[in-house]
């Protein structure tokens, strides 16, 4: 077995918890009323993913994301 890493975007969810994406597999949403609900949510929803690739004889994808945050001045 081995191990993959992705990068996932946690935001916040103006009606409470958090709303989590995976920019490498299109289509995966899950959310989590904590953040270590939600991580964990998105732990299990993107080894469902990946099974349901792998089932269906699709390649994983490998995530090559670039995470920064960037700092914008405004007038």
């Amino acid at each position: 077995m081995k191990t993959l890493n992705f990068t996932v975007v946690i935001t916040p969810d103006v009606t409470g918890g958090y709303f989590v994406t995976c920019p490498a597999l299109p289509g995966l949403v899950t959310a989590g009323d904590t953040l270590e609900e939600a991580r964990a949510m998105a732990k299990d929803a993107i080894q469902g993913y990946l099974e349901s690739l792998k089932k269906d004889g699709e390649a994983i994808p490998t995530d090559e994301s670039i995470t920064e945050r960037l700092t914008i001045a405004v007038a």
